[in-house]
């Protein structure tokens, strides 16, 4: 049978790709300085943060923010741009060996198994699992080195010159750095998505899963969701190194706003004051 143009192969396997996303003009985030000199007391515990308006790139607020950190499973949010723009949400993906040898924080795929790339979307942003991670990463680039040059492209794209990916799921912090200049404009690209969006303002999503597994439940690690009324998205992030990171964003009527702290001792308590900064202006 033809394969039709746009037609991509996945081990063997015709894939058609998906829709040709087209997100917020570059670049991303205004240039001039942030709108407010707001000193907070006490002041914030986050090395590096910064303050958006999602509707129009302008930054409200801003600390430290093209300073180079390490960024955790903040990662995720370049894994799932790249995975959606790669490939199809009903596509099923054949989990290869090395996924489920996948450490720590796995949700426990199986090799062989053959898992739609929805089901792994939701497994990479509600629980951070870092076998997902890989699962969608091979699938979409065809090996985890192939994949991560896709992520440090797309990063290049969207002129985020102070970011490097070195893992799909930030794992590995060593190469692997952002900020929270570049986050934030990557959220705001990454929630210009409906299907991205809808992905990480979920709380609790319950999968049908084929035996002997039959369902899973995923609950998001954004407690935003519960605690700040507006809150939509979009990740969480800590290791030892990184320390505590948040992308967090919100919306009320029509301001849209996202917050990024980085390196923070108590990132839900500053996310949720410079979100409370941004209504204050904005609304």
């Amino acid at each position: 049978m033809p394969v039709p143009a746009g037609t991509r192969h996945r081990h063997g396997t015709a894939v058609s790709a998906p829709p040709r996303f087209a997100g917020p003009p570059l670049p991303l985030l205004g240039a001039r300085s942030p709108v407010s000199e707001r000193t907070f007391k006490p002041h914030l515990t986050a090395a590096s943060s910064i303050l958006v308006d999602a509707r129009t790139g302008r930054v409200l607020w801003a600390h430290s923010p093209h300073k180079r950190r390490l960024i955790a499973s903040t990662t995720k949010i370049m894994t799932a741009v790249v995975a959606l723009e790669q490939l199809r949400l009903g596509t099923r993906i054949t989990i290869a060996r090395a996924v489920p040898k996948t450490e720590p924080f796995r949700e426990g795929l199986r090799r062989g198994e053959r898992v739609p790339v929805w089901k792994l979307l939701y497994g990479l942003m509600l629980f951070s699992g870092n076998d997902d991670a890989l699962a969608l990463a091979i699938a979409s680039g065809g090996s985890r080195t192939g994949f991560i040059a896709l992520m440090n492209r797309k990063a290049r794209e969207l002129r985020l010159d102070d970011t490097r990916f070195a893992s799909p799921s930030g794992l590995v912090d060593v190469g692997n750095y952002s900020t929270a200049w570049d986050l934030a404009a990557l959220a705001r690209y990454a929630m210009a998505n409906s299907r991205f969006r809808e992905i990480v303002r979920t709380r609790i999503a319950r999968v049908h899963w084929a035996a002997p597994t039959y369902g899973k439940t995923y609950v998001n690690r954004n407690q935003l969701l519960v605690s700040y009324r507006g809150a939509d998205g979009v990740k969480t992030g800590w290791t030892t190194l990184a320390g505590h990171c948040l992308v967090a964003s919100a919306h009320r009527g029509p301001v849209r706003l996202i917050a990024v702290v980085l390196r923070a001792r108590d990132p839900y308590r500053d996310a949720t004051r410079l979100l409370n900064l941004g209504f204050e202006l904005e609304g």
